[in-house]
C-alpha cells in the first residue's frame, strides 16, 4: 500500500484492494480513524508479517466493522484479528485453515462469520459465546460434528454446513428457534438407525446419583461434601418420556430421525440413560413405532417446524 495513505485519504471509509497480489498490509492502515470496510480477498496475504502489528490498539482497530480477507494463504485465523472488539463481519473463506481458534469468542460484536473452502475439521464450544452472531458458514470444510453448544446462539439465523462430513447433528440443534436456513446437503449424514454403539455401565457413584434423583431423596448442602453436591446438579434427564430416569457420566448414544417441515428426516443425536430406554429411536427404514417414539418425535418435530426454511438439496 502507499506510504502517507492516511494522510492523503484521513476520512478514507472503505478500501477495496482485493486481487492486487498483495503480500501484505502496511502500517499505513493503522492511521485511518475512519475506515469501517475493508476488503483484501483473493491476494497473497497469509504468511509473517501479513497484517500490521498493533491492530487491535490502533484507530483502525477501533473503526473496523467489516473485514474480508478469503481467497488468500492464512493457515490460521490471524490473533492479531482477535482483538478487533468492534468487528461485525469476518471472512476467511478460501484459506488454509485448519481450525478454529477458542479466542474467536473475542469478537463479541461478530455478527456476520464466513470460513467456508477451508479445512476445518472440529468447531470449538466457545463459538458459542457469541451473542450477536447471525450467520455462520462452515461449508465446503472436514467437519464431521457439531458441539451442542452451538444451541446457545440464540440469534442465529442461517448456518450453512455443507460439503462436510457430518453423519449426525447434535438433538439441541432444535433449540435454534430463529434459525430459517439450514443447508446440510453434501454430508454423508445416516440414512438407517445405529445400533452398534458402545455403553460404559454406570459407575457405583453414577449409580447412588441416580437414586437419590429418581427418588427425590432429600439433602442439603451441608450434608454433603462440595463435590458430591456438584456431581448431583449435573444430573440430565432421558428423553424417554415412559422412562422418567436420569444419568450423569454413563449414557447411551442413539441417532433419532425427525422429520422436518413435513418432507426430511434429520439425523439427531440423542442420549438415553441405559440401553433399555431405547424406544424413543426409530429409523427411517422402521415401518411401525412405539408410542413413546411417537410421542418422542412428535415433540421434537413441533420444535423442528420452528426452522421456517431448511435447505437440504
Amino acid at each position: 500500500l502507499p506510504a502517507g495513505l492516511s494522510q492523503w485519504f484521513p476520512a478514507l471509509e472503505v478500501l477495496d484492494v482485493s486481487g492486487t497480489g498483495l503480500a501484505e498490509l502496511g502500517a499505513e492502515l493503522l492511521a485511518l480513524p475512519r475506515l469501517h470496510t475493508l476488503l483484501a480477498k483473493n491476494n497473497r496475504l497469509g504468511g509473517p508479517g501479513s497484517l500490521p502489528k498493533g491492530l487491535g490498539q490502533a484507530p483502525l482497530g477501533r473503526s473496523l466493522r467489516v473485514l474480508n480477507l478469503s481467497g488468500n494463504r492464512f493457515a490460521e485465523v490471524p490473533p492479531a484479528l482477535l482483538g478487533l472488539r468492534g468487528l461485525q463481519s469476518l471472512s476467511l473463506g478460501g484459506n488454509r485453515l485448519h481450525g478454529i481458534p477458542p479466542d474467536i469468542q473475542e469478537l463479541r460484536s461478530l455478527e456476520f462469520l464466513y470460513l467456508g473452502g477451508n479445512f476445518i475439521t472440529s468447531i470449538p464450544p466457545e463459538l458459542a459465546n457469541l451473542p450477536s452472531l447471525s450467520y455462520l458458514v462452515l461449508c465446503d470444510n472436514k467437519i464431521q460434528s457439531i458441539p451442542p453448544q452451538l444451541a446457545q446462539l440464540h440469534s442465529l439465523r442461517s448456518l450453512s454446513l455443507h460439503n462436510n462430513l457430518l453423519t449426525y447433528l447434535p438433538r439441541e440443534i432444535l433449540n435454534l428457534v430463529h434459525l430459517e436456513e439450514l443447508s446440510l446437503r453434501g454430508n454423508p449424514l445416516v440414512v438407517r438407525f445405529v445400533r452398534d454403539l458402545t455403553y460404559n455401565p454406570p459407575s457405583l457413584q453414577e449409580l447412588a446419583g441416580r437414586t437419590v434423583k429418581t427418588r427425590n431423596v432429600p439433602y442439603a448442602p451441608s450434608d454433603l461434601p462440595e463435590n458430591l453436591v456438584r456431581y448431583l446438579s449435573l444430573a440430565s434427564n432421558c428423553p424417554n418420556p415412559k422412562c422418567g430416569g436420569v444419568y450423569f457420566d454413563s449414557c447411551v448414544r442413539q441417532i433419532k430421525f425427525v422429520d422436518f417441515c413435513g418432507k426430511y428426516r434429520l439425523p439427531l443425536m440423542h442420549y438415553l440413560c441405559s440401553p433399555e430406554c431405547s424406544s424413543p429411536c426409530s429409523s427411517a427404514s422402521q415401518s411401525s413405532t412405539s408410542q413413546s417414539e411417537s410421542d418422542s418425535e412428535d415433540e421434537a418435530s413441533v420444535a423442528a417446524r420452528r426452522m421456517q426454511k431448511v435447505l437440504l438439496g
